[in-house]
């Protein structure tokens, strides 16, 4: 008998109502998927005006997704750069987007470099293009956003699942997840845990975590309920650089220019301006990459999620939605890179009165505080040999180096939060980074109203403002000073309209236009004082708009659903400095979904992006890889000897965003081809994009194939084989997001490679 992926919540049959592979119901299809506290109370993907792609449980598990950059294998324009080897936050249009949970903004990393992410908690992943909706509240990144659905305890029917993986280069992974029944169809409770243990292909890397999620759910009657999540997660990972050297005959061929650079004063440390006589050319083992045994990175982290539903009568609905944040982390590396966050709480509540599905009014108030201490201005990785010993990548700090930072506790030196001028010359004595003590306050009102024009024609009216209180203090002030601090006040706005032209009962046309104003933050969502001692006024002064022309179409008595979308989108990219460059992108995406109901779906993406400086100024750690060279060598490289890393600034242009493919594809597909066996796989394509600002080295056309087949034993027993990387592609990504590693660092992609899982429910 058949069985379909399920691509929705459909009815579950009790014996898999932790694990859903299939439903003998009729499939439910993207398009009518209900999207949960983004837009309204549960609208649909065909409802809303706005680019989205829904990949559910059931897809999560058969397409092997295990963290955020596994969303391009679905979601058109969704390409990211490594995130150094842990991506906590999602890239889209280009661009680093927010992290939401379960309608909340949680905390993420700063520019992508924050803490893994676990999905052990989560039940399905919406992902949205553009700045979030009214509903959701200004912030700082509005490429796009993912929406984390967290798993939530069933009322009717109790059950266990355990699920485990191997992996090559000794990787394990054990979930168990349990659903237990308190009192039927009123409350029952739900407990999921998760333990990774793995080592890695790449030197001196290694993935420890334990997550701990337990949800409630109450619905005493059929006008309340209330679910309640929390999650305890700690982690300890590495934080890995890639290789360094990123030069064309490196992409093309694995070939890496061996040498250590030179400082202006001689030192062979690694350093500013340090130029490097080449010695030779050697294939680089692409698993020897930017890593040291000794560096630390470690992260403690507690959330809880509340929604609380109640009925008011037949057309008011009242939703109270509250989360809680605390994480701690520590990041200490040889390379003299220090981020430590000494305790950030987040707190935000929310209220919402829903008037039937046409309206929805709120207010909200957001708490955000963050201790966090950050060096990064003697990093220097260009200078570095990889070939060479593990003491010729550490960078141990000058006499006149600490002078200008703070210790923080024995051997561990920070940036003071401000600048200081000790000795009355008009210049600063002291680096900075993004050490801060800051306090945030944000209260929010919001308004949502849907307009029935005509039969055919639904025009949208969002609007929003919010007010920030926000206080920063310098933690760690040189002695002899007085510590930095100030306050800043600001009203944020955004707006929003949209046009929906239903053609018929299966086609719609949409227009969308928004505009709002977002701030910019530093580590864990805090905020920094400049070099004035002051709150730059243009941390809450960041202008987006957005357009969108789509369409969307869903057949009757047909299992397909497509869309496409043509967009126009400004915003700002903070740079490592906290400096914004204004970005424009403009482009195509478009995304089909199909099942036969025999066995066989399959989902295709594709997307076209043209992301450019809007006139504006960009930055780069060094301006282009021959820099960092002499020309002693010039059968191997023609070096300008300039030095490297020389901290290059490009005067306003409309050149091309580096690290971002113009062209993105994707397909994903299953097929069940009897009781026992099914088979599927994804394949990806990126077109050949800069690396580099000066589009120096290019990322050539990329693509990778994996496949996986699963074997159930009966309905209990299941286990799959998973290879990724099939074809064993040599491909790469830029390491950090914004481009400023783009002649710095490129990371390599793993090589082909196997694992096997199986899952039990009982």
């Amino acid at each position: 008998m058949p069985v379909s992926i399920v691509l929705a919540q459909d009815k579950i049959e009790p014996d898999e109502i932790i694990l859903v592979h299939g439903s003998e119901q009729e499939l439910v299809l993207p398009s009518e998927e209900p999207i949960e506290g983004i837009f309204g109370t549960s609208d649909t993907l065909r409802e809303i005006p706005r680019a989205a792609t829904v990949i559910t449980e059931s897809l999560m598990q058969s397409a092997n997704i295990d963290d955020l950059h596994d969303i391009a294998r679905f979601a058109p324009n969704s390409h990211a750069a490594a995130g150094f080897g842990n991506p906590s936050l999602p890239s889209l249009r280009g661009q680093l987007g927010e992290l939401f949970e379960g309608g909340m903004r949680r905390q993420a990393g700063n520019n992508g470099l924050g803490v893994p992410l676990t999905l052990n908690a989560i039940e399905s992943i919406a992902v949205v293009k553009g700045a979030p909706p009214v509903m959701l509240g200004t912030t700082q990144r509005v490429g796009g956003f993912v929406h984390l659905q967290p798993k939530r305890a069933k009322l009717d029917a109790s059950g266990t699942l355990v699920r485990g993986r191997i992996g090559e280069w000794q990787q394990y992974r054990l979930q168990v997840d349990h659903n237990q029944v308190l009192d039927e169809d009123t409350a029952a409770l739900r407990v999921s845990a998760e333990v990774i243990d793995e080592d890695s292909f790449y030197d001196y890397t290694q993935h420890r975590s334990n997550d701990l999620f337990v949800a409630y759910e109450w619905q005493p009657n059929k006008a309340t309920r209330w679910s309640l999540g929390v999650e305890y997660y700690d982690v300890s990972w590495t934080d890995n650089a890639g290789i360094n050297r990123p030069t064309q005959a490196l992409i093309d061929d694995n070939l890496y220019i061996t040498g250590q650079g030179q400082q202006p004063n001689g030192s062979f440390v690694p350093g500013a301006f340090a130029v490097i006589s080449p010695t030779g050319q050697v294939e680089i083992d692409r698993g020897r990459v930017l890593t040291d045994p000794l560096d630390t990175n470690t992260a403690e982290t507690l959330l809880l999620h509340s929604s609380l539903e109640y009925q008011l009568n037949n057309e008011w609905l009242m939703v109270n939605r509250s989360y809680y944040q605390h994480l701690d982390r520590e990041g200490i590396n040889q390379n003299s890179f220090v981020e430590i966050i000494d305790g950030a709480q987040t707190f935000e509540h929310r209220l919402e009165l829903h008037y039937t599905d046409q309206s929805v009014v709120g207010v909200n108030v957001r708490y955000n505080d963050v201790l966090g201490y950050s060096q990064f201005t003697t990093e220097a990785d260009l200078p570095i040999d990889l070939t060479g010993s593990l003491e010729q990548r550490r960078i141990p700090l000058t006499a006149a180096q600490r002078a200008r930072l703070v210790e923080l506790r024995p051997g561990v030196w920070v940036s003071p939060g401000t600048q200081y001028d000790r000795n009355n010359d008009g210049s600063g004595d002291f680096n900075l980074s993004d050490t801060t003590d800051s306090t945030s306050y944000q209260w929010g009102i919001f308004a949502q109203h849907k307009w029935q024009v005509t039969e055919r024609l639904l025009a949208t009216f969002g609007a929003r403002a919010d007010y920030y209180d926000v206080e920063a203090r310098d933690p760690i002030p040189p002695v002899g000073v007085t510590p930095g601090r100030d306050t800043h006040n600001e009203w944020l706005s955004a707006a929003s309209f949209a046009l929906q032209y239903d053609i018929n009962n299966e086609l719609m046309l949409y227009a969308t236009a928004y505009a709002s104003d977002s701030t910019s933050n530093s580590m864990a969502g805090g905020t920094v004082l400049n070099a004035n001692q002051e709150i730059d006024p243009q941390n809450f002064a960041t202008e987006n708009r957005l357009y969108e022309l789509g369409v969307k179409y869903a057949p009757a008595g047909s299992r397909w659903f497509a869309d496409a979308v043509l967009f126009d989108q400004q915003r700002s990219l903070r740079n490592r400095d906290g400096s914004n460059s204004g970005i424009r992108t403009e482009g195509f995406e478009a995304q089909w979904h199909y099942d036969h109901g025999n066995g066989f779906w399959a989902t295709v993406a594709a997307s076209y992006i043209d992301a450019y400086y809007d006139n504006s100024e960009a930055f780069q750690g060094t301006r282009q890889v021959a820099d960092a060279f002499d020309d002693s060598r010039p059968d191997i490289i023609e070096g300008t000897g300039v030095g490297a890393p020389n901290f290059a600034a490009f005067p306003p242009s409309y050149q091309q965003l580096q690290g971002v493919p113009e062209v993105q594809a994707s397909g994903v597909v299953g097929w069940r081809i009897d009781e026992q066996w099914t088979l599927g796989g994804d394949l990806s394509y990126t077109k050949a994009y800069p690396l580099d600002y000066l589009q120096t080295v290019f990322i050539r056309d990329q693509h990778q194939l994996n496949l996986y087949t699963e074997y159930r034993f009966n309905d209990r027993l299941r286990a799959r084989l998973d290879v990724i990387n099939v074809t064993d592609q040599d491909n790469w990504s830029p390491v950090f997001e914004g481009g400023y590693f783009g002649a710095t660092l490129a990371f390599p992609s793993l090589p082909r490679h196997a694992q096997l899982s199986f899952s039990y429910n009982f």
